[in-house]
């Protein structure tokens, strides 16, 4: 339970702080390991009772990162889309040159990485993709939970793909803006965008009947999904905002439940405690907090305020241990039960 999280003095002398020097943008969990990529285009891989394994990976910012049940992939500055082991060992997927290497997803054996205004598909053993044009820069991309569809975000909206007698096709679910971030919602009958207005936007698939969720005084730079209902968590406030997505109509109508309340200060990052009715937010000060999903939720204070704006929070794939990570490269690796 979320009693059992060790508190404020504890948490943070029994952690261990690495001073990277370096960014931290990305990150995923994979075996054991929790897999971060930094700035300076390095991927740390931290595991419980041992020291950060670091891999030269990059030539350049990290961009993004994702896993399927055995590698670690990673697009970044340099053009590089990368397969990486549990154990550091890297393998080149492809090489597009000076072009970034935006966004990456892996569902089995597909690997898939967008970069400009494309998205690139590897399956099996085919080693030439399958190319899914688009009119703009794209935004982000998200595999939905049975690796049938994906979610594609740019200017204008997103365009739905899905894989139907072996082809892909698409469908567009249109909202003017640009938009960033996306997902789907834990039981696929949504997606979700971040923007670059201070708002989210989403769309119910069966129907394309949309959502805006605004009033956010800054952008939303993360959320996840948490509790069985599910709630949407979401950065981008003084606390984190919770959007439920039960029932027919989804947030509509609906006021958000608001948990970990930061004072003065607007949540960065977002991130789900598996298992528990619970979400971890940090904030732009460094301060992070546990809080529990309810309507009278008991806040822990996980990380001090640092001064330094949080970029990432993980949890390994055992539960044992939490990782912070911030804007200046400060790591924050700690057990998380007592």
């Amino acid at each position: 339970m979320v009693e059992q999280i060790i508190k404020k003095s504890q948490f943070e002398e029994r952690g261990t702080l690495f001073e990277t020097g370096a960014p931290v943008t990305c990150s995923v969990s994979i075996d054991k390991v929790i897999a971060v990529g930094f700035g300076d285009g390095s991927l740390r891989l931290y595991k419980p009772d041992a020291e950060p394994v670091v891999v030269h990976a990059h030539n350049g910012v990290i961009l993004s990162i994702a896993a399927n049940e055995s590698h670690i992939i990673t697009g970044g500055q340099d053009g590089l889309f990368l397969k990486i082991s549990p154990n550091g060992e890297i393998e080149e997927i492809y090489n597009f040159g000076t072009q970034w290497v935006d966004n990456v997803a892996a569902y089995g054996d597909m690997f898939l990485c967008s970069s400009g205004k494309n998205v690139y598909i590897w399956s099996g053993d085919n080693n030439k993709p399958k190319l899914l044009e688009h009119q703009s820069t794209i935004g982000g991309i998200a595999i939905d939970q049975n690796g049938r569809r994906i979610a594609v975000s740019c200017y204008g909206g997103v365009t739905l793909w899905r894989y139907e007698k072996n082809k892909w096709k698409s469908s567009k679910f249109a909202w003017k803006g640009s938009h960033s971030k996306v997902g789907f919602s834990p039981d696929g009958k949504y997606i979700v965008t971040t923007m670059q207005e201070n708002e989210l936007h989403a769309w119910r698939i069966r129907d394309k009947a949309s959502f805006a969720m605004s009033g956010y005084p800054s952008k939303v730079k993360s959320f996840t999904w948490a509790g069985d209902n599910p709630y949407l968590v979401t950065a981008g406030a003084r606390e984190a905002i919770c959007w439920p997505f039960d029932g027919k109509e989804g947030p509509r109508g609906r006021t958000p439940l608001c948990i970990a309340s930061g004072g003065q200060e607007n949540a960065t990052y977002v991130e789900t405690l598996p298992g528990e009715k619970a979400i971890f937010a940090g904030f732009k000060n460094g301060m992070v907090l546990l809080s529990e999903l309810s309507e009278n939720p008991n806040d822990v204070l996980i990380q001090s305020p640092t001064g330094s704006e949080i970029s990432n929070i993980s949890i390994s794939p055992d539960r044992s241990h939490i990782l912070v990570g911030d804007i200046k490269g400060k790591v924050l690796w700690s057990p998380l039960w007592e």
